[in-house]
Order: C-alpha cells, then structure tokens, then sequence
C-alpha cells in the first residue's frame, strides 16, 4: 500500500469557487508538475494552492519518501465555518433603505499526495 501525507491551510481569504477552479486544473498531477503549472497561473488562488503542494513535499521528504514520485490523490477546497475577525459580514445599504449584507467568504484547502508505484 502506498503511504500518503496530508497538508492543510485554513482560512485562506478567497471564496472556495475560485479556489476550486485552480485545483481542478491539478488534480491527479505529479507534485512537481503541478507545482510548475500554478506557477505559471495568473489566478490569485494558485499561490497558496502551490505553497499547500510544497509544505506536503516537505512533510514527505522529511518521512523519508521519494519526492520525484510523488502525485496529488486528493485535492479539495471547502468553505470556512464563522466569521474572521474584519472579514466576515460587510454592511451594504440596499434599495429602498434596506441593508444589504456582503460575504467575505474563506477557504480551507486540503492536499492528499500519493507516491505512485512502480
């Protein structure tokens, strides 16, 4: 059975939509490949996605796996429970006098590498 090491960042300040768009172009890549292609995207969400990558790289080199075999098994982005202290709910007056609330939403991100076989 191939060993897997997990990384997390947490409230990550873009909304989990946007977020989602970038990890769906990486999904299923090498480590490195992935690393390189963030690189090269112009998306706000590529930097912390890639900076996810390679703290989990770390972790494996640090465990003692191979990291030129590497690959992303799972990937997911989901929202941040609560409010974050000035980001949260905005105030916003509506039509007609009503309050018309904005959300600053947050992201947690998750990153499952994998090193293949073989």
């Amino acid at each position: 059975m191939a060993e897997t090491v997990h990384a997390k960042a947490r409230y990550i300040p873009i909304s989990p939509m946007k977020v989602r768009r970038v990890i769906d172009a990486v999904r299923g890549m090498e480590a490195q490949a992935a690393m390189n292609a963030l690189n090269a995207m112009p998306h706000a969400a590529a930097v912390p996605i890639s900076k996810l990558i390679h703290s989990a790289v770390a972790n494996a080199d640090e465990i003692g796996l191979d990291i030129n075999s590497l690959f992303i098994a799972q990937i997911a982005a989901d929202e941040a429970p609560g409010v974050m202290p000035g980001k949260g709910w905005r105030a916003r007056w509506g039509s007609r006098g009503r309050y018309r609330p904005i959300r600053k939403r947050s992201s947690h991100i998750t990153v499952v590498l994998e090193e293949r076989q073989g």
